[in-house]
């Protein structure tokens, strides 16, 4: 299993909620494949905790919807992921921390997990992206290969390695 995995999941028929799907398809051939695995899901439900938990760390992509003005379409967010102590629920779409907690709860496995985030402007019917968050896809993938380079190189040593 590779060591990261990166969860890109929203609804590429819903305008703006379908712009992990096309970071996806951006990242495609970028990572070694035996470190990085790219996973497509309309949204996030309790059998990706068993996926999650294979992995050393998790990178969750979507897209956000804009708080009371606070974020402008188009701004890209990433923060790691904060995991509840109290044992998730069960529901038709769960949260990123959500998802990690399912992980640790029923794999013992506690993966470092960030999400990362373009502000969307448009969810209405349709695949095509507004302008603003098109213009971010750019940006998008260059933090989230940032993310993982420094994952790579850094935080997911094998264990029992040293640095040289």
């Amino acid at each position: 299993m590779p060591r990261i995995l990166i969860i890109a999941y929203g609804n590429p028929m819903r305008s703006d909620d379908g712009l992990a799907w096309r970071a996806a398809d951006a990242l495609e051939n970028t990572f070694d494949s035996a470190e990085v695995e790219i996973l497509r899901s309309h949204q996030l439900t309790p059998e990706l905790a068993e996926t999650v938990s294979r992995s050393q760390a998790v990178l969750f992509v979507d897209a956000a919807s804009p708080d009371g003005g606070n974020c402008q379409p188009g701004e890209v967010c990433s923060t790691e992921v904060q995991v509840s102590k109290s044992p998730p629920r069960f529901s038709h779409q769960l949260s990123p921390g959500a998802v990690v907690a399912l992980a640790r709860e029923l794999y013992g496995a506690e993966p470092r997990s960030f999400s990362v985030t373009v502000t969307g402007q448009d969810f209405g019917h349709g695949e095509l992206l507004s302008p603003a968050v098109e213009a971010a896809i750019p940006a998008l993938v260059v933090r989230i290969e940032g993310l993982v380079r420094s994952l790579l190189s850094t935080e997911l040593r094998p264990r029992g390695s040293s640095k040289a």
